[in-house]
């Protein structure tokens, strides 16, 4: 065991990391016996001898590190982004590949009993998928309704992400309400929460407490608010410390900062660091002030 995990210590606040299945990437998370683990996919792992190996990774690290495992499905399908809202007739291809990938990783996932995470849209590439609607509402009601045959099927084994598109974001009033009363369970990405309301980070703390009791699982990653730039934390403009305190307590967490090369996670380890010594120093505080 390293001293990493050595000195982690009671408090909501956990050492989640990410990868791909790649041995390589796998043996350099490990080595730090994370919490929670991630695994980052790609359409390319879902040709059979690659997907055995991602099922073969995931028992892996069930077994010998941590049962607190996440599989995040393809972002996107020969450069196009796994929307909810794609069309089965203009988007023929990219369609049926997130069906029937979301099809396989819920097989998997039920099997081994972990969690998959499907994201509820994306960010400007969306945009053009909305406009395909007769209306932004007509676009959220297909969105939703995908949704909820997706939970249904899934059975306690996926969670939905957030966006920064207005077809699936946390913050807008409306869409949140609605969230709320499909009940959905929701991974939270804290920048993209900040994104989707271009850096207004008051309000982004009422998104973030009305949502907490659904959320289960977090991206932890800074931004200044203005586009997708994946910052470590106390490198951007979320106020952390603000934060802190309303994150649901029950959820899992990992640190989604990438380093120059995957092959190491030295940004992830950091933001674990500076939010561990938030923590630190709130409970310290808690208690002089007793």
């Amino acid at each position: 065991m390293t001293q990493l995990a050595m000195r982690q210590r009671p408090g909501k606040i956990q050492l989640g990391l990410k990868a791909a299945q790649d041995p390589a990437q796998l043996m350099n998370r490990l080595q730090y016996r994370p919490q929670v683990f991630e695994f980052f996919t790609s359409a390319a792992d879902f040709e059979p001898a690659a997907f055995q190996a991602l099922k073969a990774a995931v028992q892996f690290v069930k077994t010998n590190v941590t049962e607190q495992i996440v599989i995040h499905h393809p972002m996107s399908y020969q450069g196009v982004h796994l929307d909810q809202l794609l069309d089965p007739h203009r988007e023929a291809g990219a369609y049926q590949f997130l069906q029937t990938s979301t099809a396989q990783l819920l097989e998997l996932a039920t099997e081994l009993d972990v969690k998959i995470l499907v994201h509820g849209g994306y960010g400007s590439d969306s945009a053009p998928l909305i406009k395909a609607y007769d209306s932004l509402a007509a676009a959220r009601d297909v969105v939703f309704e995908r949704l909820d045959e997706l939970v249904r099927q899934a059975n306690g084994h996926v969670m939905i992400e957030n966006g920064v598109t207005a077809s699936f974001m946390y913050g807008d009033p409306q869409l949140d309400e609605r969230i709320i009363q499909h009940h959905y369970p929701l991974v939270c990405d804290l920048s993209h929460v900040f994104i989707a309301l271009h850096g207004d980070m008051a309000l982004t703390m009422l998104a973030l407490k009305r949502l907490a009791p659904l959320i289960q699982h977090y991206h932890l990653v800074d931004s200044m608010g203005q586009r997708h730039d994946s910052l470590p934390l106390g490198q951007g403009l979320i106020d952390w410390p603000r934060v802190l305190p309303v994150l649901n307590p029950h959820a899992t967490m990992i640190y989604e900062v990438p380093d120059e090369t995957d092959a190491t996670c030295a940004n992830m380890l950091s933001s674990y660091h500076y939010l561990r010594a938030l923590e630190v120093r709130s409970l310290e505080g808690g208690r002089l002030n007793d």
